[in-house]
């Protein structure tokens, strides 16, 4: 019910002309307001963006991550607006608590945020999480991903194979149970290869 409203309120903001009706019956587009989403069984966007990654002893060390950096493994690259709000703070818990499976998978978690590195390190620390977090504060990863809408990453996340290939999409994530899908996703799409 959610999506149709804000499906109809866009609806309502463009003018006849603006193709509402093709925007319509392309609500991948239409949720990608903030840049085009990318299509499935293509090269995902690349990126490169520095943030913490969680140590074994608990500390966070600066780190700089990008797409060749996981070449040879699944990624789950989730965008999220914000630390410690309530909805990131949940999807984040999912992923934790779902990330020894995922590891298991031969797959790799990471979080990008507009939050800058010292925001993900306290943000780590609080919620025990022993994933990448990377900050995009500019928005230029996340609008790769059609995941912008300034000032924040809008709650989508992509599934990417060892090749680089995005191989799955979710888009207006409802964070309760969003990683126990996408691992359910993950072992469909290995089980089929």
């Amino acid at each position: 019910m959610r999506r149709r409203a804000i499906l109809q309120g866009i609806a309502a903001l463009l003018p006849a002309t603006a193709g509402v009706t093709s925007l319509l019956a392309n609500s991948r587009r239409a949720f990608a307001l903030g840049g085009t989403l990318p299509d499935i069984n293509q090269p995902a966007p690349s990126f490169d963006l520095a943030g913490i990654t969680p140590a074994a002893d608990g500390e966070v060390v600066p780190t700089r991550l990008n797409l060749a950096d996981f070449q040879g493994k699944w990624l789950v690259l989730y965008f999220y607006p914000r630390d410690f709000t309530g909805g990131c703070t949940l999807e984040a818990r999912g992923f934790q608590k779902e990330l020894d499976s995922f590891r298991a998978a031969n797959a790799s978690v990471v979080g990008v945020s507009a939050d800058d590195a010292e925001s993900h390190a306290d943000f780590c620390s609080s919620e025990g999480l022993a994933f990448p977090l990377l900050s995009d504060p500019a928005g230029t990863v996340s609008r790769a991903y059609g995941s912008w809408i300034a000032p924040f990453s809008q709650r989508h996340t992509f599934l990417i194979d060892p090749s680089g290939i995005l191989r799955s999409t979710w888009v207006a994530v409802h964070p309760s149970g969003h990683s126990a899908e996408v691992l359910t996703t993950l072992r469909a799409l290995q089980v089929s290869q």
